[in-house]
């Protein structure tokens, strides 16, 4: 009898040890789960094998890991990042004094260059993914912001090739003339892949900043510049930046809008079945009015869409025209003015046309031939800049658009004229005192609010004209590509 007692007690005592090695927490050094369980199955021992054993132990060691990560991260996401600081595309905390640590893809790269081992296929593309996520500036407020690396070229490459311009005439034409050249094909390279850059953008900015410092370094000293003509080259760089900036506020985009039922009812569709006419947009998902056009670079419709500029990196569209236009006449009569104030201070004795191509002894001193070769730039660019704007100024004669123009030219269905300076589709041209007003007054872009019976506020809403909305359903049909 007294033995069966000390057995039930026996039994109860390892039943408990079992139930409290059980509840014990994973990843604890007593954990069950890390060594052998004894089970009393009619006082026999069952033992795991030590493989299951070890898995065990090997997932409870990761679970453990893998909370102490959350734990960090979630750690890290609380707390605000400092100017310096910055989440990587790994979604890691780092800092911009780290630029340069831990760069296994880099360390990878450079290892098989020179063993002498191929590279894989990525790896290039890795090495600069990397690059650009760590070039960054301090920034208050949210942490450093990334530096698009396609500014900084022509930060480094406009003043060293302007300065080496400046030491011979002949490194100055092969300046003059290799530089257009590099920029077209990089201009072709990029819309070819139709991809953004901030390049052009990022050199049309730091050139008119960079030729003002040399006309107010160089060309100032030399004499023969007053304070009005400085005042009026300094307002018109002012005036050129301000319309570059209000040019950059958005040409207009076609918004998405809620769905019309008296549309719906006369086109016979409706949002679960999709429309099939021409002006349609798959990418948007939007009826494009008319004249409004896709651009494929910045990926949105566009209203009554000109053309995709890359020198502001932006379109140009209905509510930017009028700012674009008159952003290039204030840029080429500054730079043109300059040009003249810049050869007269250099070449004094010459006329502005004739000192332009014959300046004798320019080279002599290198003061002067820098304000000569910058002279020569700000001439290439205003060449440039003066058949942009010529175009424009035909285009909008004619009521129509650069795209409009080239589908013209593409499907033949419109005429050149004035020697292929501009082409006439004869579809929206009304005469050009019509169109100049019309351009002029092209309305911004609003939002009308729909008007439905019994709504109550007729007189303050704007009823959608169903022209305005698709060609089709107008008084007559306006070609649009898609």
């Amino acid at each position: 009898m007294k033995q069966t007692n000390s057995d039930d007690r026996i039994e109860r005592a390892e039943e408990k040890q079992v139930e409290s090695a059980s509840e014990r927490e994973p990843g604890n050094p007593g954990d069950s789960g890390c060594q052998r369980e004894e089970t009393d199955q009619g006082k026999e021992t069952v033992e795991d094998p030590e493989s299951e054993i070890q898995e065990n132990c090997d997932t409870h060691t990761d679970n453990r890991q893998s909370s102490t990560m959350t734990k960090r991260r979630d750690k890290d996401e609380k707390e605000p990042l400092c100017c310096c600081e910055y989440v990587n595309r790994h979604g890691e905390r780092s800092h911009v004094g780290a630029c340069c640590c831990d760069c296994e893809d880099l360390d990878d790269a450079c290892d098989r260059f020179f063993k002498r081992e191929p590279q894989s296929p990525d790896a290039l593309s890795r090495v600069a993914a990397d690059i650009s996520d760590r070039v960054r500036i301090p920034w208050l407020g949210g942490g450093a912001r990334r530096v698009d690396l396609s500014v900084i070229p022509p930060l480094v490459f406009l003043p060293a090739l302007l300065h080496l311009a400046a030491f011979h005439f002949l490194l100055g034409v092969t300046v003059l003339i290799t530089t257009p050249g590099m920029l077209l094909w990089y201009y072709y390279f990029t819309h070819r892949k139709k991809a953004r850059t901030l390049f052009f953008l990022s050199l049309a900015v730091f050139s008119l900043a960079y030729m003002y410092y040399v006309f107010i370094t160089k060309v100032v000293p030399r004499g023969g510049v007053g304070a009005v003509e400085l005042g009026l080259v300094t307002t018109g760089m002012l005036l050129t930046l301000l319309g570059l900036a209000n040019t950059k506020r958005g040409p207009g985009f076609v918004k998405a809008t809620e769905s019309d039922p008296v549309l719906e009812d006369q086109l016979g569709w409706s949002q679960e079945a999709e429309p099939s006419w021409k002006n349609w947009c798959s990418v948007c998902r939007v009826v494009r009015p008319p004249r409004a056009g896709h651009c494929r670079i910045c990926g949105v419709c566009v209203r009554r869409h000109d053309h995709h500029c890359v020198w502001i990196d932006s379109c140009v569209g209905r509510d930017n025209h009028r700012s674009f236009l008159l952003t290039l006449v204030v840029f080429l009569s500054t730079s043109l003015y300059g040009i003249g104030l810049t050869l007269r201070s250099v070449c004094s004795e010459q006329n502005v046309l004739t000192a332009l191509f014959y300046c004798p002894g320019v080279y002599e001193e290198y003061s002067a031939s820098i304000c000569f070769t910058s002279a020569w730039y700000c001439a290439v660019v205003s060449c440039g800049v003066l058949h942009l704007l010529l175009t424009q100024l035909l285009n909008i004669s004619y009521n129509v658009t650069e795209r409009e123009a080239r589908t013209a030219v593409r499907e033949r269905s419109g005429r050149r004229v004035l020697w292929g300076l501009a082409v006439d589709t004869g579809v929206h041209s009304r005469g050009l005192w019509a169109n100049w007003v019309e351009f002029l007054t092209m309305p911004e872009e609003r939002m009308p609010r729909r008007c439905h019976p019994g709504s109550g506020d007729d007189e303050s809403c704007v009823k959608v004209s169903h022209y305005d909305i698709h060609p089709a359903l107008g008084a007559s049909s306006r070609p649009d590509d898609a």
